[in-house]
């Protein structure tokens, strides 16, 4: 059976203990924690006091890479990785979810490759590479990932798949997910608009944008995935918690709609 876990960015700027309380409202299997420059984000005796009162696992640990998390554990990137991993060692999580690096980045960029693999064999723990997407500035696009924000193209043995990210690069996710293969094994469950271009990363409710995210869905229950499917909505323009709640039920409803295979 596949897990449908929570992101704790779903209810930003709630703390996390609101994520994991709301997680568990909505009928969510798990949470995915992402690390932040909150401290409770990297104590590993916080989150498991919280899993435990929720009675939600922690599924998978997502490394510090947003504007939040910039000073989380310091400034050097492949430190950062590591500490991700071992926490989600520590918390049970068989996965990380890393970006990757940007080109700016040239050192850890020239290595992410190797370093990624000499993370997860040291640690137990699969790295999953997140697909991104081009900048565009001016209608250019400028690709600022290196090896690139497509982690089809590069020899991972793990992958993310980001429906959000997809719509914004212009890349079918259907066609992505096929060309990661088996080398998929991470979900973060959203939509987008198919609006490529610019900078904004929707990360809409799943069934409300064009990405086929259920034809994803399906395809992933008819394979044998083993991974976990992670909401990755954006609520912060919720004008309640009702709201908030009643748009995380919609994406859980949604996901197991869509994983259940059709009798007959």
């Amino acid at each position: 059976m596949i897990s449908v876990g929570m992101s704790t960015t779903c209810v930003y700027p709630l703390d996390t203990e609101q994520s994991f309380r709301l997680a568990s409202d909505a009928g969510f299997d798990g949470v995915e924690l992402m690390v932040t420059s909150d401290p409770a984000t990297r104590s590993i005796d916080a989150m498991l006091a919280l899993a435990a009162r929720y009675e939600l696992p922690v599924l998978s640990v997502h490394a510090p890479v947003l504007l939040m998390s910039q000073l989380a554990w310091g400034r050097d990137a492949r430190v950062k990785l590591e500490k991700s991993a071992q926490l989600a060692r520590a918390l049970g999580a068989p996965t990380v979810v890393a970006h990757p690096p940007f080109r700016w980045q040239r050192g850890y960029a020239a290595e992410f490759v190797a370093i990624v693999g000499e993370i997860a064999e040291s640690t137990g723990v699969q790295i999953a590479v997140e697909n991104m997407f081009p900048w565009r500035i001016a209608g250019r696009g400028l690709n600022v990932y290196a090896p690139s924000w497509d982690p089809s193209l590069d020899p991972y043995d793990a992958m993310t798949l980001d429906f959000s990210h997809a719509s914004l690069s212009g890349r079918d996710s259907l066609e992505l997910a096929r060309a990661m293969g088996d080398r998929l094994r991470h979900v973060h469950l959203c939509d987008g608009s198919g609006r490529a271009g610019g900078f904004l990363d929707e990360h809409l409710i799943p069934g409300r944008g064009t990405e086929p995210v259920a034809e994803v869905l399906a395809l992933l229950a008819s394979t044998g995935f083993h991974g976990s499917l992670i909401a990755e909505i954006n609520t912060r323009r919720s004008p309640s918690e009702a709201d908030r709640l009643a748009r995380l039920r919609e994406t859980v409803a949604f996901a197991r709609r869509h994983l259940t295979p059709i009798a007959g």
